[in-house]
């Protein structure tokens, strides 16, 4: 194995690269590894670390990169306001609240987190379900439920996020943990094979409370999110039941895990022939 790993150093360094190479080099080595060293860098690539530190800034300037100390790591994901988001995809985002919504029975108590796509949701299920005990953090997604008269629904305490419409902090969390749900509805800002997560740090660690609350655990994104990788990871797919997306996830990594972890992959199609892909169906992309 070391003689393999030293072969593939060599590779690298046979010929000089061009700086467009160089470059290319970092970005294809950044999405199998999350952080990367100027040292190591300039070892593999045959430069000076001065070289590399110019790659790395070049690579910044152009949201390719994001600087660390001493190094490089993934471009971090940040997301528009509420108000913009809730205009972008919303065919996809109605196509994928149907297809949550069959998932979710009368009588269920759900929690659902914030966000443009679990608004639509929320306005799905006040549609069609009754008697359902819902408790979130969103005031937005609160309000939309209220239109139907069967459900009980309860607003959690703790600090307001206007921009977001929601609440965070200790008050939250503690509010969560006191609850048990049937299933946990949640959006992300992005997701990739390492899990799931959201631009706000705050919000993502009230998700992550969530998610350890209900006995299913439902990702709702459109395929927009697929591959970003944002600020926290809230949680990994050994803790997802289902995805929910619009279009099929073509990043071998992800499927992988997926796979790995018998989640339900879900492809909204709005109608009730959605496709359902569970870890057998799978096999056929490996």
């Amino acid at each position: 194995m070391a003689q393999d790993h030293g072969a593939g150093m060599n590779t690298t360094k046979k010929g000089k690269l061009s700086k467009s190479q160089r470059q290319g080099l970092i970005t294809s080595r950044l999405k199998n590894s999350p952080a990367l060293r100027v040292s190591e860098l300039a070892n593999e690539i045959g430069v000076s670390t001065e070289t590399i530190r110019r790659d790395l800034t070049e690579l910044e300037e152009r949201g390719l990169i994001s600087r660390t100390y001493g190094g490089a790591a993934r471009p971090l994901e940040n997301e528009p306001g509420y108000d913009e988001r809730d205009r972008l995809f919303t065919s996809e985002r109605e196509k994928i609240s149907i297809s949550v919504c069959s998932s979710v029975k009368d009588g269920q108590v759900l929690i659902i987190g914030s966000g443009a796509t679990t608004g639509r949701i929320a306005s799905r299920l006040a549609a069609v379900r009754r008697d359902l005990n819902v408790y979130t953090d969103s005031i937005a997604v609160a309000a939309v439920l209220s239109q139907n008269p069967t459900f009980k629904i309860r607003l959690l305490p703790g600090l307001y996020n206007s921009e977001e419409r929601c609440v965070y902090g200790p008050e939250t969390i503690a509010a969560v943990n006191r609850i048990f749900a049937n299933i946990a509805i949640l959006g992300a800002s992005g997701f990739t094979g390492e899990g799931i997560s959201n631009a706000d740090a705050d919000i993502a660690q009230t998700y992550a409370t969530m998610v350890t609350r209900a006995t299913s655990v439902i990702i709702a994104a459109d395929h927009s999110k697929t591959a970003r990788e944002s600020v926290l990871t809230y949680c990994t797919w050994d803790q997802v039941s289902e995805l929910v997306t619009d279009m099929m996830p073509s990043e071998p990594e992800i499927l992988a895990s997926i796979k790995a972890h018998n989640v339900k992959l879900t492809i909204a199609s709005g109608h009730d022939n959605d496709q359902t892909l569970d870890e057998g169906s799978l096999r056929l992309f490996f």
